[in-house]
């Protein structure tokens, strides 16, 4: 009951957010430039320091085994979800901006902000150290499949932009230090920690503002946009409900409850950023956000009440 009850108080608080931005926007306090600046702020800086800070962790042997577990019900959920998201791409009749926008929001979930808070409140410190072993694959696959999806579209693929990015290459130094004994000097993890943690406050202001633009006659059209809702029953449900064949496989309860509550996060406030930075559907990209984040008040007591039996 009282980890509903602070998952609550956590959604509660990322929609205070996101309506902040979308009230600022609208009152003319953030200008027409706002969007790229603030894309430009958290794809370069801020969430590129979250990773580092995160992954800034003592890695001992006795893990390993944890580790492993971790990392294979990772790669697998991310890869059915990839399998699930082309299958699903290629059924649909979206515009051609919309369906890269459509898979990002059934791949990547908010496994960050609302991931760590959940798992926090569960399992406590143990639980985030789980968590950062289990969202590496995300981590990677994030910054180079995820924008991909964005910029196949285009005649020539900028494959720099695709494997040389700050996200990552922060990754790539974020495991290097994990792996190896050494760690960042105080002064710079607590450089790290502050910038990471303006991401989450920062993406979903941008999301708010991007809310706003949207002209008040055309939400309730883009809420009727049947796509959206299957891209969150597929995110929130399907694919964390197909990890519960692990269960058969000796893996210990705690990385299970973790594997399953994480793969059904809300769809990653990224996916709008990249949506953003690629020329996709900014909006439609909002509105699934939105949408998955409010289904996932209900659907994640649900995850962890199928796991508790």
């Amino acid at each position: 009951m009282d980890s509903t009850l602070n998952f609550l108080q956590e959604m509660i608080q990322l929609y205070s957010i996101a309506l902040l931005g979308f009230l600022v926007k609208k009152f003319g306090i953030l200008n027409e430039n706002t969007n790229h600046v603030l894309t430009q702020l958290i794809l370069y800086i801020t969430l590129p320091a979250l990773i580092l800070y995160s992954l800034n962790m003592p890695f001992s042997y006795h893990l390993m085994k944890d580790f492993l577990w971790l990392i294979a019900m990772s790669s697998y959920a991310l890869l059915l979800s990839i399998f699930l998201a082309i299958w699903m791409r290629n059924r649909s009749q979206l515009n051609e901006n919309q369906k890269s926008v459509y898979e990002g929001l059934i791949i990547f979930g908010n496994q960050g902000y609302i991931g760590f808070s959940v798992i926090f409140a569960i399992f406590g410190e143990q639980g985030i150290v789980y968590l950062t072993m289990y969202n590496i694959v995300l981590f990677i696959l994030i910054w180079t499949y995820g924008i991909y999806l964005f910029s196949r579209s285009k005649a020539t693929i900028n494959w720099s932009k695709v494997f040389l990015n700050p996200g990552t290459f922060s990754t790539f130094i974020g495991l290097i230090i994990l792996f190896l004994p050494i760690s960042w000097p105080s002064g710079v993890a607590n450089t790290l920690e502050s910038l990471g943690k303006m991401t989450v406050p920062l993406s979903m202001i941008l999301i708010g503002s991007l809310i706003a633009d949207v002209k008040y006659n055309d939400f309730p059209l883009l809420l009727k946009n049947k796509y959206i809702w299957k891209a969150a029953l597929a995110k929130l449900l399907i694919v964390p409900l197909l990890l519960l064949p692990f269960a058969f496989l000796s893996v210990p309860l705690p990385l299970l409850t973790i594997a399953v509550l994480v793969a059904g996060m809300p769809s990653a406030p990224t996916i709008s950023i990249y949506a953003q930075e690629y020329n996709g559907d900014t909006l439609f990209a909002s509105i699934g956000v939105i949408v998955s984040s409010l289904l996932c008040v209900v659907t994640i007591p649900f995850l962890y009440f199928i796991l508790s039996l």
